[in-house]
Formats: structure tokens, C-alpha cells, sequence
């Protein structure tokens, strides 16, 4: 068991690092309106295009110094944190999956879910950067996430053998979407349809792990978020009119909740005594 569990997060990890190098050129041309095809990457500034053996992940950053190998051009330190934190993050989530799998029910139903998880782990990176850079969260990645993650967790589902996991994943997209649409009519000024979206996305997944997941997920990010709020005009970064954009919030705290759900919500009823 050991040995499969080293080998599926190496091999997530890998995968993370391949995925990391797209996810740069989504993050960059997506929002832009630019193909994500063609033309291929090239320097900003003298225009050669990317040789291929400066496009392996992290490694020709670090070979090349962060410059371009023709002009010298100083090359963001972004695109290797990018990659190397997919590849972490891909690694850390099949580790919490793989592990998790002998508590399921089904033995195989953390498996299954295994590539949803990974799906949105890749989603997260891409509109926490967006967000970040250009107070943004793009329709052309939300929408289309909704659709992917409905039908990965449906097969996540069918190899759990429990319908009832896609129906309550399916009420808490709709349960989070509605608290946030409701936010929005009542606050305009906190929050925009964006963040609506994405509540519905990362609803369908929460709900998929659980109540408890849901729960401290939702409020994860709103706590985490009013941290750095209060941080940040305490170091007069910002003050009560500075828009921060709370999508990066609103993902680390469904995070949160599908990592430690059940541990902070068990944590929580048994600090007031309230656990069975």
C-alpha cells in the first residue's frame, strides 16, 4: 500500500508540473482574449520564440537564471512557482485522496474522485492568478468547470456505488450559489457575479465531500479573507474603499474544507461538547 501510494503521488506530482506549464499560458492569454494554441510562447520582449528545451518545467528557469537565452530579458519568477506549485499541490492532493481511501465506504471511491480533485486543484491555480492580476474571474473557465465537474464527480460517484454523494453535491452547489447570489443583491459593493459563479463550482465539490466540508469551506473563506483584509489596512496596504478581489479567499477556503471538514467540524462539536 505504501509503495502505490508513493507512486500515485509522484506521478500526480509529475503531472502537476505538465499541468503547471499550460496553466501559464492560460493564466497569461485566457483573460486576453489570446489563442491558446498559437502563436507559440515566445520572449515579450525580442520576440524569439521558446526553444524546447527551455520550456521543461522550473528546471530551464533555473538553467537559464530567469533570463532569456537570446535578449537577457529577465523571465518572471511566476512561471516557475506556477509549475512548481501545481506540481505540490497535485502531489498533496492524491496523497490526502489515496490515504483517505481506506475510511470511504467503498474502499475505491477517494480513487475515483481522485482526477475531479485534480481538475479543480488545476482550476484553482488558474483563477486564483487571474483574480490576483486583473480582479477577474472569467466566465470562458467557471461555466465550463461547472460542466466538467458535474461529470467527473458523477463517474467519481459511480465508482463510489452512491448516488446520494452526486445529489448532495449537486444541492450544495446550488445551496452556495444561492448564499452568495443572495450576498450580492444585499451587498453589490462586497462582491460581483464572479464570485456567485465560482460559489457553485466549488459548492458541487464541497457537497460532494461532505456537510462538514460544505460548512467550514464556506466560512473558511470568509475568515481567512477578513484576516488579510484587517492585515493589510493594519500595515496600511489598503483601507475600507480598496477593492480586494476574493475569489484567491474563496478557494483556499474550500480547500480547507475538503482537506480538514471533518477534522475542524468534529474539533468544533466537541470543544462544546456537542460530539457523539
Amino acid at each position: 500500500m505504501i509503495a502505490a501510494t508513493g507512486i500515485i503521488v509522484v506521478l500526480a506530482t509529475i503531472l502537476g508540473l505538465a499541468v503547471g506549464s499550460f496553466l501559464n499560458v492560460v493564466i497569461w492569454r485566457l483573460p486576453r482574449g489570446e489563442s491558446l494554441a498559437h502563436p507559440p510562447s515566445a520572449c515579450p520582449k525580442c520576440g524569439h520564440e521558446i526553444r524546447k528545451r527551455d520550456n521543461i518545467p522550473v528546471l530551464s528557469w533555473l538553467i537559464l537564471r530567469g533570463r532569456c537565452r537570446d535578449c537577457g530579458a529577465p523571465i518572471s519568477p511566476r512561471y516557475p512557482l506556477v509549475e512548481a506549485g501545481t506540481a505540490l499541490f497535485f502531489g498533496l492532493v492524491a496523497l490526502d485522496f489515496v490515504t483517505r481511501a481506506p475510511d470511504q465506504p467503498q474502499a475505491s471511491a477517494a480513487l475515483w474522485a481522485l482526477p475531479a480533485f485534480l481538475y479543480l486543484a488545476a482550476v484553482s491555480v488558474t483563477l486564483a492568478a487571474i483574480d490576483i492580476d486583473l480582479r477577474r474571474l472569467p466566465d470562458r473557465i467557471v461555466l465550463p468547470s461547472i460542466v466538467v465537474g458535474v461529470v467527473l464527480l458523477a463517474l467519481a460517484t459511480f465508482g463510489a456505488g452512491d448516488w446520494g454523494l452526486l445529489v448532495r453535491a449537486l444541492v450544495g452547489g446550488a445551496v452556495l450559489f444561492a448564499f452568495y447570489f443572495a450576498l450580492v443583491l444585499a451587498y453589490p459593493r462586497g462582491m460581483g457575479f464572479g464570485d456567485v459563479k465560482l460559489a457553485a463550482l466549488l459548492g458541487l465539490y464541497l457537497g460532494w465531500m461532505g456537510w462538514d466540508a460544505l460548512i467550514v469551506g464556506a466560512f473558511a473563506a470568509f475568515l481567512i479573507g477578513g484576516v488579510f483584509a484587517i492585515v493589510l489596512v493594519l500595515v496600511k496596504r489598503a483601507n475600507g474603499k480598496t477593492a480586494i478581489p476574493f475569489g484567491p479567499w474563496m478557494l483556499l477556503g474550500a480547500w480547507v474544507g475538503i482537506f480538514l471538514g471533518s477534522d475542524i467540524a468534529a474539533g468544533y462539536l466537541a470543544l462544546f461538547g456537542l460530539s457523539s
